[in-house]
């Protein structure tokens, strides 16, 4: 009877009866002992192979004027399969193996495109929309264009990532601010933030734009005033490219010196709904797209962390909580107008665990109780929400972005924990940042040329309500503030572009400016006037010359805008605080091998900064804060810092080809700022001096895929204690940590850091979901990163300060070894249905 069964098994096994085949190993799966089932399932699922087809789909359009491009060519690079659009624009092509590919589509006048690493599965049909721009120059002289991302309005210092190159990159835990820090001219931390440092400059140079709305919080705890955090709030999932622009600023965005993200939402699927489900080390993340009637397309995504229950298991002193959500519709109302609405937002909260482990002892539990007296309780929220209209016409479109955006930061600390005791209060700290936000501009393309203009009004509400007996207790006085503040900034742009010799040459260029009524040095906005000149010369089909210099403003965050003293008087206005100013330029080579997927860059850049904010009580560049939580620039300050940051990159990058991929980057630089209260320049606390970023993989059969990274930066300077004004009881008692010299600002330089980071996945195709597990590995030999010192009090037996026996007015203090850096395995699983 067995055999009988057996055969009949056999007989069904077909691609047409493969569903009944499984339910009958199923069954025979359910008759045997649990470990048995067991084994054989998970010997399934690393051998089998499902035999699964799947599909592309998606229209070819002009993105000028949205029209469609019929008749376009579709290839699948590397296979015999492809496709010809129709007369819509429209194009399918069926029966493709489940697996990764790239794709190319042309057609006669128009620049060539190719798609990098398309997942097709059996799960769902891949929804692609194609964007082909037209040629300017004539036939006999068109020439191929870079496959890389370029623009003519930025044609020098920009990177694209795609999805799957997120998803899989080594050590980034699908994390965006992390994933960049493989591309030259980022540097990193041994931390585990995600600063994003670039070119040598802070973490709060850089803006965000998601579908071209500004989102100004990006991370998890987030430091105001800056832009680190732990953890990254934007979900992958939902991503379909990321373009970093690290110089050469296109004149529509405002208000950054050091980066612009520009990054591109995935439109929700047209035919049906689609769910992910991600369960991380972390946090559990579910996503869902699909239409609303015709016209209308949704993504959502929810994301829950459960990391307060991993700490407290582990006995961590501190448990942090996250939560995050976002949402995208887009709706078609007709051929020419598109409505865009983007939400997104996050919930935090960190809370201390204050039991002590019986077995904890020694440096540890100095460690433990020192994190105790220092770090505070916080709350955070945040959302960004916005409406974008498009309307196109035959040569270019309109495009109108309204916008809203708030931060809500709390923290507060009671000297030893002892929240039942008011007295015991070292401050108690609330605001809140709320932007409302208006953009209009015109994109016109001709032949050759194109053209673009437009305003943007900002209209900002800074709230705080700040007690502080800490801060300046050297000076025995007491922060006590509750105020309101709001400003106006405004700005106005031209830009554009000319291709000639035959497209060899092209220029662009561009003027803004900007202002704002928060200093009367800033309301003129002809005083920050910010001219821009980009050049990029064709040196042969696949080499470019490229060049670019201009000016470029930032205001100062509102932390420093809005900052009250106790009598609510807007200090720093009284200081005439200014823009601060940043002129650059830049110069570089490209070579590009698109046969290959090949691309080599090589580029020097000068950053010259002025009017940057130092503080009035200890004389240092703002430029030198915001590697750690909390608040930047809650204080008095003066625009009178200057700064420079000079260097070189190298980037060498090989996209998927034969299933090989990786990228190689070397960045030498060098970032300087001066302060008040020293002579000349001294290094930032982002001097680098050296970054390297070496990031390969090897997909194998059977949808097995090895990737790892290896990164090397050299040391950053840091400012060292104070051991005598910190010693000092009424000084210790009112801050529980040190207080540093800023006399010696960033005297002392840590060592060189190192990281290797391994990842190993494995995807397998069912006929109606997809399955996909990894394993990522941080720190894979678990190199200790040295860090700046703890300064912590020596105690007594039964856990009390020791008091110096020769002077009784001071603690007994002692500084401890800091590291960073753990061995740090994850695993997760994506579930597509």
């Amino acid at each position: 009877m067995e055999a009988l069964e057996d055969e009949r098994i056999a007989s069904y096994l077909t691609p047409l009866n493969f569903e009944y085949f499984f339910y009958l190993l199923l069954n025979k799966l359910y008759q045997l002992p649990m470990k048995s089932r067991f084994l054989i399932l998970l010997f399934f699922l690393i051998s089998a192979q499902v035999f699964s087809q799947g599909i592309i789909r998606g229209r070819v359009i002009n993105p000028v004027n949205n029209d469609p491009v019929p008749f376009a060519s579709i290839l699948i690079l590397d296979t015999d399969f492809g496709t010809i659009s129709d007369e819509d624009g429209f194009f399918e092509i069926s029966d493709i193996p489940s697996g990764l590919y790239n794709l190319r589509a042309s057609f006669v006048g128009f620049k060539t495109v190719t798609i990098y690493e398309i997942q097709v599965s059996q799960a769902r049909p891949v929804q692609l929309d194609i964007e082909l721009e037209e040629e300017t120059a004539e036939l006999s002289e068109v020439v191929v264009s870079s496959e890389f991302s370029r623009s003519e309005e930025t044609p020098l210092s920009i990177r694209r990532l795609n999805t799957n190159e997120i998803e899989r990159y080594p050590g980034g835990n699908r994390d965006i601010s992390r994933v960049i820090q493989a591309l030259p001219g980022v540097a990193s931390t041994p931390s585990f933030r995600n600063d994003i440092l670039i070119r040598g400059g802070a973490p709060n140079e850089n803006k965000f734009f998601v579908d071209e709305i500004e989102v100004p919080v990006i991370n998890h705890f987030s430091t105001q005033g800056s832009s680190g955090g732990p953890v990254g709030i934007l979900n992958v999932n939902l991503i379909k490219n990321v373009d970093l622009i690290t110089g050469g600023f296109p004149a529509n965005r405002m208000d950054a010196m050091s980066s612009f993200f520009e990054i591109q939402l995935k439109e929700g699927r047209r035919d049906k709904m689609f769910t992910q489900l991600t369960l991380g080390a972390s946090e559990l993340t579910l996503s869902n797209e699909g239409p609303i009637g015709e016209k209308t397309t949704y993504l959502f995504s929810a994301r829950r962390s459960y990391l307060q229950g991993l700490f407290r298991l582990l006995g961590l002193p501190f448990l942090p909580t996250f939560n995050d959500f976002q949402f995208k519709s887009k709706t078609k109302l007709n051929e020419k107008t598109e409505l865009t609405i983007l939400g997104l937002g996050a919930i935090d909260n960190f809370v201390l665990n204050k039991e002590i482990p019986d077995d904890e002892s020694g440096e540890d539990l100095e460690n433990r109780l020192y994190l105790l007296d220092v770090l505070p309780v916080q709350s955070q929220w945040n959302y960004a929400t916005g409406v974008k209209l498009k309307r196109f016409r035959d040569n270019g479109f309109w495009t109108f972005v309204l916008s809203r955006n708030m931060l809500d930061n709390s923290a507060y600390k009671y000297a030893g924990n002892q929240e039942n005791d008011e007295d015991k209060l070292l401050y108690n700290y609330k605001s809140q940042e709320s932007e409302n936000k208006f953009r209009a501009e015109n994109s016109i393309f001709g032949s050759g040329y194109t053209l673009k203009y437009g305003v943007n009004y900002q209209y900002s509400r800074y709230f705080i309500d700040n007690f502080d007996r800490a801060t300046l207790s050297a000076i025995g006085q007491v922060i006590d503030i509750s105020s309101t503040s709001n400003f106006s900034t405004y700005g106005a742009f031209v830009s554009g572009s000319k291709n000639y010799s035959g497209d060899r040459l092209l220029l662009s260029g561009g003027v803004r400016l900007d202002g704002g009524d928060f200093a009367a040095t800033a309301s003129n906005p002809f005083r920050q006037i910010s001219p821009r000149v980009s050049v990029s010369y064709q040196l042969s089909p696949n080499l470019y010359a490229t060049a670019n210099a201009g000016v470029y403003y930032q205001k100062p965050p509102y932390t420093v805008l809005g900052f009250r003293n106790n009598e609510g008087a807007l200090v720093n206005r009284d200081n005439d605080v200014r823009y601060i100013r940043n002129s650059q330029l830049i110069a570089g080579l490209e070579l590009v091998v698109p046969e290959k997927n090949r691309r080599f860059t090589a580029e020097a850049f000068y950053k010259k900064y002025s009017n940057y904010p130092s503080s009035l009580r200890n004389g240092i560049a703002l430029a030198n804060l915001g590697a750690d939580f909390g608040v930047i620039g809650n204080e008095p300050v003066i625009s009178n810092a200057e700064g420079r940051a000079y260097g070189l990159e190298f980037l060498a990058q090989q996209r998927l080809l034969n299933n090989f991929y990786g990228i190689a980057a070397l960045t030498l630089v060098r970032s300087e700022f001066t302060n008040p209260n020293t002579d000349g320049f001294v290094p930032s606390s982002w001097d680098n001096k050296i970054i390297v970023s070496l990031t390969a993989g090897k997909r194998f059969g059977k949808n097995w895929e090895i990737g790892s990274r290896w990164r090397f930066l050299g040391g950053t300077p840091y400012t060292p204690f104070d051991l005598q004004a910190s010693s000092l009881i009424a000084n210790w008692d009112l801050r529980n940590q040190g207080i540093l010299n800023f006399n010696q600002i960033n005297g002392v330089r840590l060592q060189a850091f190192h990281q290797l980071d391994l990842r190993l996945d494995k995807k397998y195709y069912f006929k109606n979901w997809n399955l996909n597990w990894y394993v990522d590995i941080q720190n894979a030999y678990n190199f200790q990163a040295k860090q700046a010192p703890l300064l912590v009090p020596v105690r007594a037996a039964d856990g009390s300060i020791s008091i110096d026996p020769n002077d009784p007015s001071r603690y007994q203090l002692k500084e401890l070894e800091n590291t960073a850096g753990t061995l740090l395995p994850t695993v997760g699983i994506i579930v597509e249905f």
